[in-house]
């Protein structure tokens, strides 16, 4: 592999690693409140077009990307409406979002599929400026790409060293210990979904304003249920997530690399590559993971709210 190549690799890694590891940090503070969310595909998808559609109207990604993370709060507002509000099952709740989001998203962007958007801007890392221009262009991000390491630092500061933290952390694990001291399971279980809402919508608004710059429906391509499996792989904490961001947009990235040299292999099957990583990835740490996921993840919390 020539060094061009290689470069060319990492920065389609960071490009689409970059909303799933936003995806995964918005996942990590829902869960770590003890509500998984199987409804993360169609969260994304309505976020994506929603922002989308908000960019190509007015003219701003900026704008398309404060849309996109409303429509992300929004949708796990009505996750929480559901699972903390009415007692309803978390996993049959997520799966009737996902669904809806199919739907919702398909009706929002049917007007915007092969619409023109002004992208948000790239820009290069200081004293790049001498590189080859072959070179530097494949090192010009734009600025959701330069925030999304400091968005995880952010977020392993706030679960693990904040008071609000502490106390979602301890919603998740024992809800009735968390309300026997004071606090109020359901309000903070609203709270994280909000926040993990929002970030998801700073991952979608990427993928369709910054990443493709277009609509297509289903365009999510299966990076919720991969996001539900990096925190996984992440053992629910934010930093660890960015390692298995980053393996899985390489592996996508190499196997579009592979179909481009021409390798006498089938495309679709070259196009299983990054699932197969992440089943196997699974295999190996599902095990040893099990016992750090939340105690009361998936499970309706029945107390006083």
């Amino acid at each position: 592999m020539t060094p061009l190549a290689l470069l060319g690799v990492v920065s389609s890694a960071i490009f689409s690693g970059t909303s799933l590891l936003y995806t995964t940090l918005g996942e990590i503070i829902g869960e770590r409140s003890g509500i998984v969310n199987l409804g993360l595909e169609g969260v994304l998808l309505v976020s994506a077009a929603s922002g989308f559609a908000a960019s190509a109207v007015s003219g701003s990604p900026y704008v398309g990307v404060l849309v996109a993370m409303l429509a992300g709060g929004l949708m796990n507002l009505v996750l929480g409406y559901l699972v903390v509000s009415r007692k309803a099952n978390q996993l049959a709740s997520g799966l009737a979002l996902m669904f809806f989001g199919f739907g919702l998203s398909a009706w929002i962007g049917r007007d915007y599929v092969g619409a023109k958007i002004v992208g948000l801007p790239r820009l290069s890392l200081p004293g790049l400026s001498s590189l080859p221009v072959v070179y530097g262009s494949l090192l010009r991000f734009d600025p959701l790409i330069y925030l999304v390491l400091p968005a995880a630092i952010l977020v392993w500061w706030v679960l693990f060293r904040t008071r609000w933290g502490l106390s979602l952390r301890a919603v998740g694990e024992a809800p009735d210990t968390a309300f026997a001291a004071g606090r109020n399971p359901g309000r903070i279980r609203y709270r994280a979904l909000l926040a993990g809402g929002l970030l998801v919508g700073v991952g979608a608004a990427h993928l369709s304003i910054a990443y493709a710059m277009n609509w297509t429906e289903y365009m999510t391509a299966g990076r919720g249920f991969i996001a539900i499996a990096l925190v996984i792989f992440s053992k629910w904490h934010p930093l660890r997530a960015i390692v298995g961001a980053l393996l899985f947009s390489a592996a996508v990235a190499f196997q579009l690399l592979l179909q481009s040299s021409g390798i006498q292999v089938s495309p679709f099957l070259l196009n299983t590559v990054p699932y197969l990583l992440t089943l196997l990835v699974l295999i190996v740490w599902g095990g040893r993971r099990k016992y750090a996921a939340p105690a009361s993840l998936g499970r309706v919390y029945q107390g006083t709210e």
